[in-house]
C-alpha cells in the first residue's frame, strides 16, 4: 500500500511532540499512549504485536494495551519459568495471544526470526517491543526476515547521548547500549527515531516517517530525559567532582568525589606549583600512576 508523506511545511511540528501522548496503562514512562499516537499515525495497520522478555504479560508492559484494549493479536516470548506461568494466566482463554517460554538470542538458532517463523505473524506486523536489560542491541540486529512498522527497544539512559557504546553479544552480561548506538544501528536498518522516553527509544519504518512533520530526529534533540547521566570532569588542580544523578541507579548506590580521585591531596596542585620538591615528587608519582605501578 502507497503511503501519502507529509511535504508541506504546515505539517512540521515540535521534534519532541510525541511525548505529549505520553500515558500509562501498563508501561513505565508514558509509553503506551505514544505507542498509540505512533500507530495511529502510520495508519496501515494489522493488528499484530510482539513482546520479549513480556514478564507476566502485564507488569511494565508495552503490549497489554494494545492487546486488551486495542484488539491486538500478540507473540509474547517470556524465558523465566516462574514468570512465563504468570503470562499464561493473565491472558488465559485469550485465543488472539500466543505465549512462548524462550530466551531470544542472537543467533540463527535462537534468534527472534526462528521464533516468529512458527507463528502466523505477517512480516511486516505493527509494533514489536525489545526489552531484555543488556543484549537488546544485538537482538535486533540478529532479526532479518521480519520489518515490524514500528519498533520500541530499550537503551541506558545513564550513557549521555553522545556517546557510543554497545555491550559485547553475551548472555551472561547486563549492562545495555547506549541511544546513539541503537539509532545508527536502526538508520542501517531502514528506521528513523520518532520519540524516546526515559529509558526506551521508538523507531518507524522510514517509509513512514514523513508522516510525522519531524524535522530534527537526532539523539541530541530527540533524547531529553537526562536524569540519570552522571558527569565526571577534573579541576586544573587534579581534583575529579562527580555531578548530576550521582549515583548508580538500579543499584542506589552513589558515586562519590573521594573514591575517584586519581592523585592524592598533596598532588592536585595548580600547574606551575614552584615547589621543587612537589613537582618533582608529583611527576615521579604521575607516572607511576600511568603505568598502574600504584
Amino acid at each position: 500500500m502507497a503511503v501519502e508523506l507529509a511535504k508541506d511545511n504546515d505539517t512540521v511540528r515540535p521534534n519532541t511532540w510525541l511525548s505529549t501522548f505520553a500515558r500509562n496503562v501498563t508501561s513505565q514512562y508514558g509509553e503506551d499512549g505514544i505507542i498509540e499516537k505512533v500507530l495511529e499515525v502510520v495508519g496501515v495497520r494489522d493488528k499484530w504485536c510482539v513482546e520479549f522478555g513480556s514478564w507476566d504479560g502485564k507488569t511494565c508492559s508495552n503490549t497489554f494495551h494494545l492487546i486488551c484494549e486495542k484488539g491486538y493479536s500478540a507473540v509474547l516470548i517470556e524465558g523465566d519459568r516462574e514468570r512465563f506461568g504468570n503470562l499464561l494466566k493473565t491472558f488465559a482463554g485469550n485465543d488472539k495471544v500466543i505465549s512462548i517460554n524462550a530466551f531470544v538470542g542472537f543467533e540463527k538458532e535462537d534468534g527472534l526470526d526462528s521464533i516468529l517463523r512458527k507463528t502466523p505473524i505477517p512480516a511486516d506486523f505493527d509494533f514489536l517491543s525489545i526489552d531484555i536489560d543488556g543484549n537488546d542491541y544485538h537482538a535486533w540486529k540478529a532479526l532479518q526476515d521480519y520489518k515490524p512498522k514500528v519498533v520500541l527497544i530499550e537503551f541506558n539512559p545513564t550513557i549521555p547521548k553522545t556517546v557510543e557504546f554497545v555491550q559485547p553479544a553475551d548472555p551472561r552480561l547486563c549492562q545495555g547500549s547506549s541511544l546513539l548506538s541503537i539509532a545508527k544501528l536502526a538508520r542501517s536498518r531502514g528506521y528513523e527515531l520518532v520519540c524516546t522516553t526515559k529509558t526506551n527509544a521508538i523507531f518507524v519504518d522510514s517509509k513512514f516517517f514523513g508522516l510525522f512533520g519531524i524535522r530534527d530526529n537526532s539523539v541530541e534533540t530527540m533524547m531529553t530525559d537526562e536524569s540519570m547521566i552522571t558527569h565526571i570532569f577534573c579541576g586544573y588542580d587534579g581534583t575529579v567532582f562527580v555531578r548530576g544523578c550521582g549515583m548508580m541507579p538500579w543499584q542506589g548506590i552513589p558515586y562519590k568525589d573521594s573514591r575517584v580521585q586519581q592523585l592524592p591531596t598533596w598532588a592536585r596542585k595548580v600547574v606551575g606549583d614552584r615547589n621543587i620538591f612537589r613537582r618533582k615528587l608529583g611527576k615521579l608519582y604521575r607516572r607511576l600512576r600511568k603505568k598502574n605501578l600504584i
